[in-house]
């Protein structure tokens, strides 16, 4: 199977480092995710995925912040008319320039155009992959037959991050409602319990489907609101994870994206992931959990 073509083909550091010259270039403008993500040859869901994952810090709040910096550099000690700033940093009227300059400087515009005023500068990024040495990553590469899933999707979309809450939110609303109760009962295999990420290939897609699923088989009902879909067969990293959630498995994802992909001779399909869930107490230091990507050799 031919890999889809991605980050990984311009090679990852480079790849986001020109989607970040990208962004410093237009901070003035209006910036499209989507032609951000181009500039690092992958889709704007997994741009926008790795992006976070490697810099700890989602693209909007970036720009955001970058704005900001520039916007008090600017008014920092000058004439220049806070009415002017704010449009040329995207705001819309100087009360909302005025509520994020505040938020992020401590100061309000006008009180930053005074004589040693105090701003926060939040710096230009710089990817660099750094290998140090001596971290242990406990994987297997594994070939799977095609297996069927129950699952409950719903459709998420990148848009000012928004999947990084609604996500969560949805694990919550699913626990509470019984749609992992009633996926327990009906699955053939009580080992994990999937979150699975469809990534989507086409590379202008701002939205994606995500799914809470189980293993069945053939001739499992499927309940209204569920449905049932075919995993591919594929072949498989498998990621072990140890520790509490949701952190050991946010440690384990960068490790995966700024470690295993750069140097290992794989690369991701881009097709999905799945996070694969024990039972168990999830805030236990022991609790045990895998992340499954399917990959091609480079």
């Amino acid at each position: 199977m031919k890999s889809h073509k991605g980050v990984s083909d311009l090679d990852w550091v480079t790849g986001i480092q020109n989607a970040i010259n990208y962004v410093e270039e237009h901070l003035t403008d209006e910036i499209d995710f989507d032609l951000v993500s181009k500039e690092a040859a992958c889709s704007n869901f997994y741009f926008q995925r790795i992006f976070s994952i490697l810099c700890g810090i989602t693209l909007g709040d970036y720009i955001r912040s970058r704005r900001l910096t520039l916007a008090g550099n600017e008014l920092c000690g000058a004439d220049t008319k806070v009415i002017d700033v704010a449009l040329k940093y995207g705001y819309e009227s100087p009360e909302s320039f005025t509520r994020a300059f505040t938020k992020f400087h401590g100061i309000t515009p006008s009180e930053a155009k005074k004589d040693g005023s105090k701003l926060k500068s939040f710096s230009r990024l710089s990817v660099k992959i750094s290998l140090s040495g001596g971290n242990i990553m406990n994987y297997k590469i594994i070939e799977k037959e095609a297996f069927d899933i129950i699952e409950k999707v719903e459709t998420h979309t990148v848009d000012n991050s928004e999947n990084a809450k609604s996500i969560p939110d949805f694990w919550t609303r699913s626990h509470k409602d019984g749609t992992v109760k009633m996926l327990t009962e009906l699955t053939t295999d009580r080992t994990f319990i999937f979150g699975v990420c469809y990534g989507n290939l086409s590379k202008d897609a701002k939205t994606f489907d995500y799914s809470i699923a189980a293993k069945c088989d053939s001739n499992t009902a499927i309940p209204k609101g569920f449905r049932k879909n075919t995993i591919p067969a594929r072949t498989w990293a498998v990621f072990e994870c140890k520790g509490a959630m949701p952190n050991a498995m946010q440690n384990m994802w960068h490790k995966i994206v700024s470690e295993f992909f750069p140097t290992s001779g794989y690369e991701p399909t881009y097709e999905m992931d799945i996070e694969a869930y024990t039972e168990g107490n999830m805030s236990n230091p022991d609790y045990c959990s895998e992340i499954w990507v399917p990959v091609v050799k480079k």
